[in-house]
């Protein structure tokens, strides 16, 4: 087995901009695990929010490369946890190498990976298309480059109810928005009625992740259920947030990867929770690992490789929201002029 580290930087169509960063390009890692006959990948994105560089994934990565290349493993799941105390606190390294993991061994198996967990793909969550903060009449004009059934318009600044109001001048499509932390439990509570007016599914992470006594009065008063996002990173978080969100979101990257994200979804579901699986501004390969837990989630935002002009990747595509699944086993994800499967 051979572990191969590739780098790209991945330039965005429109500048993306949150409540708390914005940019024009996004730095990615992709990890290629192969036997010199079959490949698998797997992907995790640089997030100065978080601590995380190529260079400190890289090294990571390096650290245990002795491990992964031993081949002492007939799983992903096997080798999540041979590797874990190594790269336990570089969760977005662990996420491209799991990634990669269960590509590989799903196109050993000759299937899909949604096939190697018996999964029924009939009933799959549409994808939203995100909305960055810009100008309004930015965000009419990216709505209108791209019609689709679910936006995701992101929040955070001193007019955000105006800005959802005129958006929805424009479309009849439902609007999910997300706050990434911007706002306080009375502004959020406040808003949701209004919100909740405009065809808007949902509230996303609206305070900030240690307000606990904050989401406790959104999640009694808001007029909209309220999901996770940077409250709910590991495992142990998914219990935290029982009672304060309606939901959970989960990231890959944060957690780990798709094996500690299977273990999220379970736990969530069983507190009656809401599942979501969320994304980075990734390539195809991340996106595709993303599609195969499809049949488990209530919600997804995988549209990373939409907002990306130079995909060093193919995988997954869309169709006004619905995920079309590659001809190619495991993930699906290839990287482009490169001929091993």
């Amino acid at each position: 087995m051979q572990l191969i580290i590739h780098t790209f930087n991945l330039e965005l169509k429109h500048t993306f901009t949150i409540a708390h960063d914005s940019r024009d390009v996004q730095q990615t890692l992709i990890v290629e695990l192969t036997d010199g006959t079959l490949s698998g990948l797997g992907e995790a994105t640089s997030n100065p929010y978080y601590g995380m560089t190529i260079a400190n994934m890289e090294a990571a990565l390096t650290a245990v490369k002795p491990v992964v290349e031993s081949g002492a493993y007939h799983s992903a799941k096997e080798l999540w946890f041979k590797v874990h105390d190594a790269l336990g606190s570089n969760p977005f390294a662990q996420c491209a190498l799991d990634e990669a993991a269960h590509d590989y061994f799903a196109r050993k198996k000759q299937e899909k990976l949604y096939q190697s967990w018996n999964l029924d793909i009939s009933r799959n969550p549409l994808t939203n298309f995100t909305i960055g903060i810009d100008t309004v009449d930015k965000m009419v004009l990216k709505m209108q480059e791209l019609p689709w059934p679910i936006y995701k318009i992101k929040l955070g600044t001193n007019e955000d109810l105006r800005i959802v109001r005129e958006l929805r001048r424009h479309t009849d499509a439902v609007f999910r928005v997300d706050a990434n932390c911007a706002w306080t439990a009375e502004q959020t509570i406040q808003y949701s009625h209004e919100l909740a007016k405009l065809n808007v599914a949902f509230i996303e992470q609206p305070l900030p992740a240690n307000d606990v006594d904050g989401m406790k009065q959104v999640y009694l008063k808001s007029a909209l259920p309220v999901i996770t996002d940077e409250s709910c990173i590991t495992e142990e978080d998914v219990a935290s947030c029982h009672k304060l969100f309606h939901g959970v979101n989960i990231k890959l990257t944060k957690c780990g990867g798709i094996t500690p994200a299977l273990r999220m979804i379970e736990k969530a579901k069983a507190l009656g929770m809401k599942t979501m699986v969320g994304c980075m501004t990734e390539s195809s390969v991340g996106i595709s690992a993303i599609a195969h837990l499809l049949p488990l989630l209530d919600y997804v935002d995988m549209d990373g490789s939409l907002l990306i002009r130079n995909d060093p990747a193919t995988g997954v595509t869309f169709d006004y929201g619905k995920v079309i699944y590659a001809s190619e086993n495991g993930t699906g994800a290839r990287l482009k002029d490169h001929h091993i499967l």
